[in-house]
């Protein structure tokens, strides 16, 4: 029986904070939504106030379907928030729309990491499809093909890689709007603060598997050069 160490030491891992970051922010996000923050403040009008005070006015805000849908589209210039977050006066449906807003003020400041992001998305995009398949080729006739899909494969963790930032700087802003506003009182906000804290776990956990997983590919084919030499 074969037992590939390199996935035991490196991916396994990188999978369990994987399923401990998901099981955290589920846990945390439906906990604090069922706590009403003291203002009666909803998602969407924190969403309002913030880019109000922010100075910005072409970004639209829209209610999407389904959970743990919201995001911000640059290309539209469009915060979509589910509906728990767009109707909720709760600690987590205005962390969400908060941490959302951030990324709407990161596209107006055209912050450094976010543009990076946008630049290489079309990139990734191709390279997420082609990558694997391509090593699998390689495997069965051309180094060259492996070469080539691990090198693809790495612009897919350059791009989790640059996302860090990304989410981390987006949750900076939101708590500095949601304290700097008063939109929220000082005690409700450490409990958004873990809120976004247990949402960015899952970005880390994203990128940890997937550096783990370029980790493996490059060490199981140098290894197999070493071996055919």
């Amino acid at each position: 029986m074969y037992i590939d160490i390199t996935y035991i030491i490196l991916v396994l891992p990188a999978i369990l904070l994987t399923l401990y970051a998901q099981a955290k922010v589920k846990s945390t996000f439906n906990k604090y939504l069922r706590v009403s923050n003291s203002r009666g403040v909803t998602g969407v009008e924190a969403a309002r106030a913030i880019l109000q005070n922010q100075g910005i006015h072409d970004v639209n805000i829209e209610r999407a379907d389904g959970h743990y849908t919201d995001h911000y589209d640059p290309r539209t210039k469009t915060i979509r928030l589910s509906s728990p977050v767009y109707d909720g006066a709760t600690i987590t449906s205005v962390g969400v729309a908060a941490h959302e807003v951030g990324h709407a003020i990161q596209h107006n400041t055209s912050y450094s990491f976010l543009v990076i992001r946008h630049s290489i998305f079309p990139v990734v995009n191709i390279s997420s499809r082609l990558a694997m398949p391509l090593i699998l080729l390689g495997l069965l006739f051309s180094n060259s093909l492996v070469a080539i899909g691990i090198l693809l494969f790495s612009a897919v963790v350059l791009f989790q890689l640059v996302t860090l930032p990304v989410e981390f700087n987006a949750s900076k802003r939101a708590l500095a709007a949601l304290e700097g506003q008063g939109i929220l009182s000082d005690s409700e906000i450490r409990p958004v603060r873990k809120v976004l804290s247990a949402a960015a776990l899952t970005y880390v956990a994203a990128a940890a598997v997937a550096v783990a997983n370029l980790l493996r590919l490059l060490i199981l084919f140098t290894g197999g050069n070493r071996r055919r030499r």
